[in-house]
This record gives C-alpha cells, sequence and structure tokens, in this order.
C-alpha cells in the first residue's frame, strides 16, 4: 500500500472517530452519522489499497 494513500486512510478513519464522538456527546445524530461514513470511506480505500498490493505480489 502507498504510504501516501495509507496515511489519507488512516486520517478519513480518524476524523470519522473524532466527528462520531463529538456527535454522542452533543446528542447531534447527524455528525454521529458522518462519523460513521467518515470512517467507512476510510476503510474502504484502505481495503482498495490493501487489494492492490495482493495482486501485485
Amino acid at each position: 500500500m502507498s504510504r501516501d494513500e495509507k496515511a489519507k486512510a488512516k486520517a478519513e478513519q480518524a476524523k470519522g472517530k473524532a466527528k462520531e464522538a463529538l456527535g454522542r456527546m452533543v446528542g447531534n445524530e447527524r455528525r454521529t452519522a458522518e462519523g460513521r461514513i467518515d470512517q467507512a470511506k476510510g476503510d474502504a480505500r484502505q481495503a482498495k489499497e490493501k487489494a492492490k498490493d495482493v495482486l501485485k505480489d
């Protein structure tokens, strides 16, 4: 996995976790859902890069 893409995936996952936690803390369901979406995007990006690595080898 390229370092740049791996970093983007991790950053997106962390952003999502923070957003979700903030949403729960203030009781904002929309922000909580947005956080989950951001985490899912990060997970998808990471899975895509891992699949690319497997296919390379």
